[in-house]
């Protein structure tokens, strides 16, 4: 008889699950050299979840060094890509045989819905690792038309040791972003998850041995800041891809230059514009897709639709439909299968977003939601929240990282272009119009790296390449434009005669 997999179920697994918090280091578990570690605790409820080692630079020392080690001997590097596919398959496949388990661990760390986990971001996971696993054995060179006196080839080669350093709020997703094509084209790696949401890379990297990635390829270190910062100096480390915020990418990009000018490639902040124009196709639909883009997983989301633009022939009606739609992202006990939305990651988070909901209510119009919930012991619970206001309000440019949104209302498509495109940022923006002039219009002139029509982040698909413009970073994460990130270019001519 097939167990319901309701809160009892995630609530007795959560009673037998095992947390691995050390390292993982040339294909070991292994405590942090000085022995010092931290405790991850759940912003579900604030209670500690496990120990952690807290690595510092002598860690970093002994990762870079198996990665390196494990790169030049060639044991992953020099594999034929059908071999490296196959053990990036096993180990996708052995992700989807723990999906419970990595599921439960990954909403227990980071306060996200159960159902999001499960439904979300483990099968993204899973799809990225084997999307990139699918496309190692299918990338070729070029051969160049030259004197027939010579013979050359253009074709790409790994880097070597790449850092990965990543983000809280879609722990394991956004790592695999960086793993994914860069174990692909045959580097080793060296991984530093948040502090706040450790977990899951942790035990994956165990399932990485299992499948036969070879020891020293995929080494994993926890720590805070300082961590990450001895990556971003390390002279042997060739690349280093970061996501997260622009002051910290700003350091990582100067720490690079000042070392060994490693690669850098960063995804940082966004303040997204979601326009709807008076000839919406429907209205309804626009909202519904309105309040999923900002408050679906808590609005801590870089892409998040931050920014509601809408024609003022449509307001009202939209905005009466968005608040409704709104009611349906109350936040509820992550381990609860019905609940849309969950925590905030930590109280600092949600000290910040309630800063600026304060700051929204003297320079706005306060619309719907903007109160603390009690719902979990120590959790950090917010309603979704909506503000009216004017284009240069701080909340309608600053980066607020939680479920606020902003409407504004505008006349023409010319002021709409304008306010989307007077932030610092351009990592996404949308349009709804039924004109496709208007919708050509528009989506050449929003700078933004994603630009969506009539709809708002709906498509699942690694074949696009994900990233921003301005100070929304540089480099692209998905699609085969990724793995040429993690490679260099090698021209070589022969003389034949």
């Amino acid at each position: 008889m097939t167990q319901v997999k309701d809160r009892a179920y995630w609530f007795e697994k959560r009673e037998t699950l095992q947390i691995e918090g050390r390292a993982f280091i040339d294909g070991a578990y292994v405590d942090a050299c000085k022995g010092a570690t931290f405790c991850s605790y759940s912003p579900i409820d604030g209670q500690p979840l496990a120990t952690v080692a807290a690595c510092t630079d002598a860690d970093v020392n002994l990762a870079v060094a198996a990665a390196r080690r494990s790169f030049n001997a060639g044991v992953w590097a020099d594999l034929p890509p059908r071999e490296r596919k196959a053990a990036l398959l096993k180990w996708a496949a052995l992700m989807q045989a723990h999906l419970e388990e990595l599921a439960l661990l990954e909403s227990l760390d980071s306060g996200k819905p159960i159902s999001d986990t499960t439904g979300g971001d483990l099968p993204g996971t899973i799809y990225c690792l084997e999307w990139f696993a699918e496309l190692v054995d299918k990338v070729h060179g070029e051969v160049p038309a030259i004197d027939p006196q010579f013979f050359g080839t253009v074709t790409h080669q790994a880097l070597g040791v790449v850092a990965a350093v990543v983000p809280w709020n879609y722990p394991l997703l956004m790592a695999a972003w960086k793993f994914s094509p860069a174990l692909a084209a045959g580097n080793s790696v060296v991984l530093k998850p948040s502090e706040k949401s450790p977990l899951t890379a942790l035990r994956i990297a165990g399932l990485a041995l299992q499948a036969g990635i070879p020891a020293g390829v995929f080494n994993v270190v926890p720590g805070d800041g300082s961590v990450g910062r001895a990556l971003s100096l390390h002279l042997d480390v060739d690349c280093i891809a970061f996501t997260g915020s622009g002051k910290v990418g700003r350091q990582i990009a100067a720490n690079a230059a000042s070392s060994n000018l490693k690669r850098v490639w960063l995804e940082l902040g966004g303040k997204s514009a979601n326009i709807v124009m008076a000839d919406c196709p429907d209205i309804p639909r626009a909202a519904a897709s309105a309040a999923a883009a900002i408050f679906a997983n808590m609005g801590q989301i870089c892409s998040a639709g931050s920014r509601l633009l809408v024609q003022r022939a449509v307001a009202d009606e939209l905005i009466a439909e968005l608040i409704e739609a709104a009611k349906g992202y109350q936040p509820g006990h992550p381990l609860d299968p019905q609940s849309v939305t969950g925590s905030i990651i930590d109280r600092i988070q949600f000290e910040q977003v309630a800063r600026y909901i304060d700051i929204g209510k003297r320079e706005a119009r306060l619309l719907a939601g903007g109160n603390a919930l009690s719902l979990a012991g120590e959790g950090a619970y917010l309603e979704p929240t909506i503000f009216l206001a004017d284009a240069n309000a701080r909340i309608a440019n600053e980066e607020i990282f939680g479920p606020v949104l902003t409407v504004i209302v505008f006349d023409t498509l010319e002021e709409a272009i304008a306010i989307a495109n007077q932030t610092e940022y351009g990592l996404a923006a949308a349009v709804w119009s039924s004109n496709i002039d208007t919708l050509r219009t528009a989506t050449r002139a929003l700078k933004a790296g994603t630009v969506w029509g009539n709809c708002y982040d709906e498509l699942v698909d690694m074949n696009f390449p994900f990233g921003g413009f301005k100070e929304s970073g540089n480099g692209r994460d998905n699609s085969a434009h990724a793995l040429s990130k993690y490679t260099e270019l090698k021209s070589t001519i022969i003389r034949c005669g």
